[in-house]
């Protein structure tokens, strides 16, 4: 023992690495270890429901998932298989997996995809919109966009996870929770936004679109890698040094919120017999006066010419409201008068939370809106944190227009916070 002591005492440097090596291995371990316990106790959770007994006669439950490798630099792949697959089938649903192969692909999947009871994104931000738009564009959306949609948080930004599923540190947690919510069942209904432009199809987004100096800064976050912590500041701070201010300059057209129109049922009911129709359309003829057609009120549509750093256009479903009574989309028009210093500290925060409106900006709301921007205006507007060319488009609100399971806890924080 003296002599291992006195080894140690010598050669104190590698004694010193060796410990820490040590240290840092057996952290990996046991990081490996809980993870290992976190997959099996959500696979005995979905092997319950997979060992519910059906009648003869049911067919098993059709799930569709696409898939996008590429997310997450090329891992999601791998945690799909590891974290998502095996509760999916041991869930006693029939999965069929679809994996995309390239930018776009989606949507051209969508538009050939035969009947689902589930549709399921796995990937990130820019996959969910690629399938919602497919969805959305199909000629019988208005059928599709009733089935239920699952989604597995694997790419870098996930946005709708922070409205989806409770909050994890733990990778391999957050993708069994979101997995786990698909199984149990409970949904909540999302706005989307349809934002055309004057010669493209529509493009659907369920975050919002970004256009402005605080967007195309964080685009280049990634070039100063090698900066590390520093890097959001750095891009921020650099692009300070094009023209300034920096301003975007357009025309806004806008209608304000509508009022929510009731929820429909579920399950519709059952159609009555023949006679009853009969003589309900013949009281209804008989008893009611003839109703002339009614003037349709014109549009009362609202202008501004803007002159900002930063324009964005943002659904509600961050901030998910179950019992509201208005639909409309947030937008926000930041205040184009700021310090160098200002932009870089509102840069950080606003790599966190994209849509955050500053204090001294314009908020509007409204359900419909025209953005019409000057001729040869250059720039990329940013739609569900995926770059597209900045044009004059239309945006409307298509208000709790697909339904997404949530964790039930969720759902049960959202009529919370509602009823208070």
């Amino acid at each position: 023992m003296a002599k291992v002591l006195a080894a140690l005492r010598n050669h104190w440097k590698k004694s010193t690495f060796g410990a820490c090596l040590l240290g840092w291995g057996g952290h990996w371990l046991y990081g490996k270890h809980c993870d290992n316990l976190l997959r099996r106790a959500a696979c005995q959770e979905a092997q319950a429901f997979g060992n519910q007994l059906i009648p003869a006669t049911v067919p098993l439950k059709k799930a569709t998932v696409f898939l996008n490798p590429a997310a997450c630099k090329g891992k999601a792949g791998n945690l799909f298989e590891k974290n998502a697959a095996p509760i999916l089938h041991l869930s006693g649903l029939d999965v069929t997996v679809v994996k995309t192969d390239y930018e776009g692909q989606a949507k051209k999947l969508l538009e050939l995809m035969e009947n689902t009871d589930l549709i399921i994104i796995a990937g990130g931000d820019g996959t969910v919109q690629e399938v919602i738009t497919g969805l959305l564009r199909r000629a019988d959306e208005a059928a599709f966009s009733k089935i239920p949609i699952g989604f597995i948080p694997l790419g870098k930004t996930c946005t709708l996870s922070h409205t989806l599923y409770p909050e994890s540190t733990n990778q391999v947690q957050h993708i069994t929770n979101a997995t786990l919510a698909i199984l149990k069942g409970e949904t909540v209904p999302l706005d989307v936004l349809q934002i055309k432009g004057e010669k493209e199809q529509p493009v659907f987004a369920v975050s919002g679109l970004r256009w402005g100096s605080y967007r195309d800064a964080g685009v280049k976050v990634s070039k100063y890698w090698y900066l590390g912590p520093l890097k959001t500041k750095a891009a921020h701070f650099f692009s300070t040094f094009k023209e300034w201010p920096q301003k975007h300059q357009a025309a806004l057209m806008y209608l304000g919120p509508t009022e929510r129109p009731p929820e429909e049922p579920d399950e519709k009911p059952s159609r009555p017999p023949l006679y009853v129709r009969l003589y309900r359309r013949l009281r209804s003829y008989w008893s009611s006066p003839k109703e002339f057609p009614q003037e349709v009120a014109p549009e009362d549509w609202e202008e501004l010419k803007l002159s900002t750093i930063e324009l964005s256009i943002a659904t509600r479903n961050r901030q998910l409201d179950l019992t509201r009574t208005e639909d409309f989309m947030d937008i926000c028009i930041e205040a184009e008068s700021i310090s160098k210093g200002e932009f870089v500290h509102r840069g950080s925060q606003k790599m966190r939370d994209p849509h955050m409106c500053p204090e001294g900006s314009q908020c509007i709301q409204a359900s419909r809106c025209i953005l019409q921007l000057p001729e040869g205006t250059e720039g990329s507007f940013g739609i569900d944190n995926e770059e597209y060319e900045a044009m004059p488009v239309e945006v409307k609100l298509l208000p709790r227009k697909l339904r997404f399971f949530c964790d039930p806890r969720m759902r049960e924080q959202m009529l919370q916070a509602a009823v208070q």
